[in-house]
């Protein structure tokens, strides 16, 4: 069986990852960097904030790594210690091998580095992908998990199909096509120069995956019993945000539903709303 992986070739895997060292040295809180092993390989972790406040990871989407944090790295850092982790077969630093979406392997695969990191118990943030595995993990392993903020997840709604037509068309286009589809997966929102021209090169040397995202099951859902924040963007062009929402709304009576009029699909800059959940003793 093929092993799909992330870098087309070896030259575009140096060019993201020389640009990736670049943006961390603009990581805005004091951090180190490490790799920690596991049953799919060495895994690349930024840690950040005191070691002894409550740990906090962050699972960025797909097509991205842990440089999609940098901008709200420093304010979670001031209460928790952040653990921004690289999804493997992503075009970060962990392991290059596309992980199966089916079965156990991403959620044994977090529990591994639960493991390394030596974490009883954390909170997650995923976005995404990210927020996908949140759940897989979630559902997996679930006292593991002390709170759970969800940013725009796979797996709970269905994708949008005309998503594939608009990209195609966009990318037909050139670079000012590829440029304003960017723009329209954040929400019609400006992209800062620096993150569009790093997505551009990682959409010219990375591998997405073609494999369908699973959409979790209603008796997976329900084991979801943790404290639970969800957020999507009203103009999501990915994904059916409303039905996602109105889905994990029906399901976790308890969980915080927020849909966001102005929001795309890359969901940002939700630290000061997501921090007072993280902190809070309450379900």
């Amino acid at each position: 069986m093929k092993v799909n992986v992330a870098f087309k070739s070896a030259e575009g895997k140096d060019e993201v990852h020389g640009m990736y060292d670049s943006l961390l040295k603009q990581w805005a809180s004091p951090h180190e960097t490490w790799y920690v092993p596991t049953r799919y390989g060495d895994t690349f972790v930024i840690a950040s904030g005191e070691k002894t406040a409550p740990p906090l990871l962050l699972l960025h989407g797909t097509g991205m790594n842990s440089a999609m944090w940098l901008g709200e790295a420093r304010e979670y850092s001031r209460s928790f210690r952040v653990y921004a982790v690289d999804i493997p077969g992503d075009p970060g630093r962990s392991d290059e091998r596309q992980l199966p979406l089916k079965g156990s392997a991403y959620a044994d695969w977090l529990y591994d580095v639960f493991q390394a990191l030596d974490i009883r118990q954390a909170s997650l943030i995923g976005i995404s992908l990210g927020a996908w595995l949140a759940v897989k993990f979630s559902v997996s392993f679930p006292d593991k998990v002390d709170k759970l903020a969800l940013l725009c997840p796979s797996g709970i709604g269905p994708q949008k199909v005309s998503f594939l037509f608009t990209a195609a068309f966009h990318m037909l286009l050139g670079e000012r096509g590829k440029d304003k589809l960017y723009v329209k997966v954040n929400g019609n929102r400006a992209i800062p120069e620096a993150m569009l021209k790093y997505q551009k090169l990682i959409g010219k040397s990375f591998n997405y995956r073609r494999e369908q995202i699973p959409l979790f099951a209603d008796d997976e859902l329900k084991r979801l019993t943790m404290p639970v924040v969800l957020f999507v963007g009203a103009k999501d062009i990915m994904l059916h945000s409303a039905k996602t929402a109105k889905r994990l709304g029906s399901l976790l009576p308890h969980a915080q539903i927020n849909i966001l009029p102005d929001a795309g699909h890359t969901l940002t800059h939700l630290a000061a709303q997501i921090i007072p959940f993280l902190k809070s003793d309450k379900l």
